[in-house]
């Protein structure tokens, strides 16, 4: 599987972002997609997942109610719309996916997102 990322940038606080990642390869096994993020100095964290077939939804706590994960099946990609961004969002975002949430080892390039005060 192979996983192309795009849509990092620079926002201030506040403002809003998303990002895209396309799988491409054996999809099949992309069951879950989803995002981790890692912020300079500290341990990649999960994000979000979404499920293909019936779009359950995972979030980080961090992230509920200011991020929406949301996938199109039939173009195999998975969108990451962040409302409502803060400083401490600023990251590494990594697309990833799998056949399970704990198993999401297929992973994209990064795409930074900086998000200013």
């Amino acid at each position: 599987v192979q996983l192309q990322a795009s849509g990092g940038g620079l926002v201030q606080a506040g403002g809003s972002l998303r990002l895209s990642c396309t799988a491409s390869g054996r999809t099949f096994s992309t069951i879950f997609m989803g995002w981790f993020r890692q912020a300079p100095g500290k341990e990649r964290m999960f994000v979000a997942a979404i499920r293909r077939s019936v779009s359950n939804t995972v979030y980080a706590d961090s992230v509920k109610g200011r991020f929406t994960i949301s996938r199109d099946n039939a173009k195999n990609t998975v969108y990451l719309q962040m409302n409502s961004l803060k400083p401490e969002d600023t990251a590494v975002y990594t697309c990833a996916a799998g056949p399970a949430i704990s198993t999401m080892n297929y992973l994209g390039q990064g795409t930074q997102v900086t998000v200013s005060s």
